[in-house]
């Protein structure tokens, strides 16, 4: 989102400062406009450059934050082979939906909502982040592939993608890397393999937190019936 207002480089392409207006209520009550304007006019576009092109195509997970039309959010995290995240221009990119637990959070939450943000992390090389928000659809992989035949079939079975979502970069920008543990990876020969798509109980986690031992179902309230949803699936 974006507020109007006179600001520095943000002015010169048409008054448009960025950040919402809730981040801006909270920038002048602590006092921190002025950091946050340096941060805008430095940090913030509205397209992925050269640099963050390359950052994305070499990721290998990435977290996702989306909404219903509510605004009840839900976070998620993603993850694939180098690449699994393709950028198609500076404005575009796209991944793959895997077999997961049946639920469609996130996927559902694009057909009614279809703002998301994502947050890609570089623990192990540069120790540096990538937001990403934009907006978002989904495209059937037989869609995808008639116009970008240069995506590679997965030969992993588990990593078969049946849906692919597609975003439009709204705001790209550094995530610092003054609280970014640094990480190191495992070596191949000592990795577990990863079992994409499997529907074994325990190699997904079984019942790690307890969840499953409550007697009864947990209470959720009540929720008023909305009007249905009009954003557009495919």
């Amino acid at each position: 989102m974006a507020t109007e207002i006179e600001h520095g480089r943000a002015a010169e392409q048409g008054g448009v400062r960025p950040g919402s207006d809730g981040e801006h209520l909270m920038q002048r009550h602590l006092g921190t406009t002025e950091r946050a304007d340096r941060f805008y006019d430095d940090q913030v576009l509205d397209q992925l450059n050269p640099r963050m092109r390359e950052f994305v195509g070499r990721q290998e997970m990435f977290f996702l934050a989306s909404a219903d039309r509510r605004g009840e959010c839900d976070s998620t995290f993603r993850a694939g082979p180098p690449g699994f995240v393709r950028v198609l221009d500076e404005r575009t990119l796209i991944y793959p939906e895997y077999r997961g637990n049946g639920v469609m959070a996130s996927m559902g939450n694009i057909t009614e909502n279809p703002q998301v943000g994502i947050l890609m992390v570089d623990f192990t090389r540069d120790r540096i982040g990538l937001h990403v928000n934009g907006r978002a659809r989904l495209l059937l992989d037989e869609e995808v592939r008639a116009h970008h035949p240069e995506i590679p079939l997965d030969p992993a079975p588990g990593r078969r993608a049946r849906l692919w979502v597609e975003v439009t970069v709204q705001e790209a920008y550094i995530h610092c890397a003054k609280h970014i543990p640094h990480l190191q990876k495992v070596p191949p020969q000592q990795r577990a393999a990863r079992d994409w798509g499997t529907d074994d109980y325990r190699r997904k986690g079984g019942d790690f937190f307890g969840a499953a031992e409550r007697a009864t179902a947990p209470s959720h309230p009540a929720r008023h019936p909305d009007p249905a949803p009009t954003s557009e699936v495919y």
